[in-house]
């Protein structure tokens, strides 16, 4: 027969304080524990212009860096995170063609501390600085592997196809056809008098809005709007290195981040004659649809879509990620536009009007007048520029037109036939001009 044990009072007491003692012990190891921050996801972007590395944890951490030479590398130091799988799969991220890693590796270091070693192929100015939470993304450590000597944009107009470029004859315009000669007014007396003989190229900056640690907007099957912008730009480009005495130059020619200030600084260090940026929009409205242009607004937004629109793309930088200890913006700040700036947006709004129709041709058009926002990566003083919202990857028909090939096409036709009927009403002004008097 089964007896029933019955505890003594006084023991289930001690029990109970014993119980408490225990839990009171545990607790704040497991808190401690529980409170470091861990690394959840690694990226890499490797590009000419730079790589990115991104170390995306769940909690701030503390971190120091320093350079080795004899080989080169670059060592961050990072505290209070445990060794766990995403650090372990560092060394199998670092793709063979990097322009600047050779191979990056993490371990243990010392108790509390994780040591990254990036090898790197050569000389670099590396930057290393944190980015708090923002969208979906939560802390991020970011490491940027620059070349010591900076890329100059003004190369990607002396390589390739030099041959095709020749100088433009009086009596033509920009597509070969005849026209009424151009006369250049001399600030210096010439030498000798005669009709002008223009020997340049015109030259057209691409912008591909987003890349790398930014995608931009995302549509329902998942497309991705930085793609979409670098195959219609890549698309665009190949028809004006085309053309006679026309050259463009892309702001990124991969899947990496520019700064908004980068970009407008790419546009004139070349002394563009045009910056196009050019997006997939998107909107809280799945059947909102057609293409817009867009172009800077001295006094405000033409309308609250395109105030809305302005905030999301001048948030990129945030996405996207930039150290703003390094950044010095000299035209994104500008509270006040100059008189050139107000030609330049007369000149941009007459570039958006050729843009629109071509554009109406292939697509529906979401706005028939060309709109006007305080967009940042449009406030180049001196270029006309324009944006292009080539349709609306948040609506699932043009979502599936923009992943098209033969889409793609005519939208860069439809954008090249606008930039041509510009040039031919408006040709570049004499301050961009080498010009040669015969």
């Amino acid at each position: 027969m089964r007896k029933n044990h019955r505890l003594d009072p006084r023991r289930r007491q001690l029990l109970r304080y014993a119980g408490t003692a225990l839990v009171l012990s545990v607790t704040p190891l497991s808190g401690r524990a529980a409170s470091r921050p861990a690394i959840v996801a690694v990226r890499i972007w490797p590009a000419a212009d730079y790589t990115r590395v991104t170390l995306e944890h769940d909690a701030p951490l503390k971190f120091t860096h320093f350079t080795v030479e004899n080989p080169d590398r670059l060592v961050v130091d990072i505290e209070g995170v445990e060794f766990n799988g995403v650090l372990e799969s560092l060394a199998g991220k670092v793709a063979g063609d990097d322009p600047y890693i050779r191979l990056l590796r993490a371990g243990r270091f010392k108790p509390g501390v994780v040591r990254l070693v990036m090898e790197l192929k050569t000389r670099v100015a590396p930057q290393v600085f944190s980015l708090t939470p923002v969208g979906e993304y939560g802390h991020r450590l970011v490491l940027d592997v620059y070349p010591e000597t900076p890329l100059d944009p003004l190369m990607s107009l002396l390589e390739g196809r030099q041959e095709a470029v020749e100088p433009l004859k009086p009596g033509q315009d920009l597509a070969g056809r005849e026209q009424k000669p151009v006369e250049v007014v001399e600030s210096q007396p010439a030498k000798r008098s005669g009709k002008a003989v223009v020997d340049r190229l015109v030259t057209i900056m691409l912008d591909p809005g987003h890349g790398g640690e930014d995608p931009g907007a995302v549509g329902k099957r998942g497309t991705h709007e930085k793609n979409v912008t670098l195959a219609i730009a890549r698309r665009l480009k190949a028809r004006i290195d085309a053309e006679p005495n026309m050259r463009a130059v892309l702001t990124r020619d991969g899947d990496f981040f520019v700064p908004l200030q980068v970009r407008v600084q790419k546009a004139r260090r070349i002394q563009s004659d045009l910056f196009l940026s050019i997006h997939a929009d998107a909107w809280i409205k799945p059947d909102a649809r057609g293409s817009s242009v867009f172009v800077l607004s001295e006094k405000g937004a033409s309308s609250t879509q395109a105030r809305l629109l302005a905030q999301k793309e001048n948030s990129a930088d945030l996405i996207g990620g930039v150290n703003l200890a390094k950044t010095k913006d000299v035209f994104l700040a500008r509270t006040l536009l100059d008189l050139s700036q107000t030609a330049t947006i007369n000149d941009s709004l007459k570039l958006g009007k050729y843009l629109l129709g071509e554009l109406g041709s292939i697509n529906h058009l979401h706005k028939t007048s060309v709109e006007q926002a305080g967009f940042a990566v449009l406030k180049a003083p001196d270029i006309p520029s324009a944006l292009i919202e080539t349709a609306f990857i948040s609506n699932p028909e043009e979502e599936l037109r923009l992943k098209d090939d033969a889409y793609q096409e005519q939208m860069a036709d439809a954008i090249m036939r606008g930039i041509r009927q510009y040039f031919i009403k408006h040709p570049p002004g004499p301050k961009a001009r080498i010009a040669r008097v015969g």
